[in-house]
């Protein structure tokens, strides 16, 4: 039963790692056995993450670049599959939030979210599934959100995005099953992470939060770790182009 699960000795590509949810899955994955790669944009963020996952005595590396260009994309994957080894699995997790109504919301804070949230993941993706459809064997997990099934006021950029991912999660499926390459998606509810603080601390937005959830509380990161393992590991070896949401029953009482 342990094997089944065992990802131990796996490269695990983590992007937008250096915190909230990415370092999470990063700690996950050390703790697990893999050898992890944590990206970011800014190379002192990179640089103390991996030094602090070292500490616990982990298997690390860090790639400084942005998902949205492309040229820097497919120069570090470059990179990594030739000074670290073989991309294993892709874990898609850059996010961020630019929130605004929609009949106020600027076309730059609509680009941006979109880019980031939607286009990143499909370059990175585009460019590391290219050598596992060589290798005909490969992992993509796209961290989505519970936003991609419904809409709030003041996300719309992001739900489009995330709904999007979800789409893009099922057509990487669809056309990369073929070389055993495995695309599902996480969708996380209302977690505590950097990108959800202020609203973590609205006390009438938590009062609502936690009236919805059948669990009554906000998810901790560490909960998604073992959805992440699980569908990188071969005990989710027939499982392609779902969403696995993690949102403490949300969904369930809809």
């Amino acid at each position: 039963m342990n094997e089944l699960f065992d990802v131990r000795g796996k490269n695990i590509l983590i992007t937008g790692s250096t915190r909230g949810i990415g370092y999470a899955l990063a700690k996950g994955f050390v703790e697990a056995g893999a050898r992890v790669v944590i990206n970011g944009v800014t190379p002192i963020a990179v640089d103390d993450i991996v030094e602090k996952l070292k500490q616990l005595g982990g298997d690390v590396y860090g790639y400084c670049f942005d998902i949205c260009n492309e040229e820097q994309v497919e120069k570090n994957i470059h990179a990594i599959e030739k000074e670290v080894g073989e991309i294993n699995v892709l874990i898609n997790n850059a996010g961020i939030h630019r929130r605004a109504l929609l009949h106020n919301m600027s076309i730059e804070d609509w680009n941006k979210v979109i880019d980031v949230n939607l286009t990143g993941a499909f370059i990175v993706g585009r460019c590391v599934s290219k050598e596992m459809i060589k290798r005909k064997d490969g992992r993509i997990i796209n961290i989505t959100s519970l936003n991609a099934e419904g809409a709030r006021p003041s996300i719309a950029n992001y739900s489009a995005a995330k709904g999007g991912l979800k789409m893009l999660t099922k057509s990487m499926a669809t056309e990369w099953g073929k070389y055993n390459i495995n695309v599902n998606a996480i969708g996380p509810g209302y977690f505590k992470t950097d990108l959800t603080r202020e609203l973590v601390e609205n006390e009438a937005f938590d009062s609502w939060v936690r009236s919805e959830v059948p669990l009554g509380r906000w998810g901790e990161t560490k909960e998604l770790i073992g959805a992440a393992i699980f569908l990188a590991s071969s005990a989710a070896s027939y499982i392609n182009g779902q969403t696995l949401y993690v949102d403490g029953g949300w969904r369930a009482s809809l």
